[in-house]
């Protein structure tokens, strides 16, 4: 019996997953991946699960041969990146971006988001987190701020390897539960 890769793959993992490397396919990451300082902790951990990783880009990235991850490249479109997340993640999927719109549009899809430092958006986060973000904007459309985010460290990849390994836990014990 042969099939195709992409979508025919999907289906048939999720349709004859018997081992455990074979149901984690049905949890994937997302990773909004133009600027994204975290790739490879992804990486790391996606294989360690034995999870699918989509790494969604507006241009060629260099990935690991891996056959558990998939370079998309979409259109140099606004919003193009997070418009195809948002299309393909489903419930207790991963995504991870720092970008917190795209960050509500996948929790309303039932997907866990963090951001590359390790912030996990929920619920009854994203509502101030959204506010935030709109204040910011318009403080430095008015000149108050004149700096951008704080620089990236190493607690961050720590504190988001950390987070990242929680809420894959968190979403597979969702799928047995299902």
């Amino acid at each position: 019996m042969g099939f195709c890769v992409g979508k025919n793959l999907d289906w048939f993992l999720t349709n004859t997953a018997s081992s455990r490397a074979e149901r984690n396919f049905l949890i994937k990451i997302y990773v909004d991946a133009d600027g994204c300082p975290v790739k490879n902790e992804v990486f790391r951990v996606a294989q360690r699960y034995g999870l699918r990783v989509y790494v969604v880009a507006n241009s060629r990235l260099r990935i690991p041969q891996e056959p558990l991850f998939e370079l998309v490249i979409v259109n140099e479109g606004f919003d193009a990146a997070d418009d195809w997340i948002v299309e393909h993640v489903d419930e207790n999927d991963v995504a991870v971006s720092a970008d917190i719109p795209l960050a509500a549009r996948c929790l309303e899809k039932g997907a866990r988001i963090l951001d590359p430092k390790g912030r996990i958006f929920t619920e009854d986060s994203i509502g101030s987190a959204l506010a935030s973000r709109d204040l910011m904007a318009y403080l430095r459309e008015l000149g108050n701020i004149t700096g951008g985010p704080a620089p990236f460290e190493k607690r961050d990849r720590s504190r988001f390897l950390r987070h990242l390994d929680d809420v894959i836990q968190a979403a597979l014990r969702a799928k047995r539960l299902q």
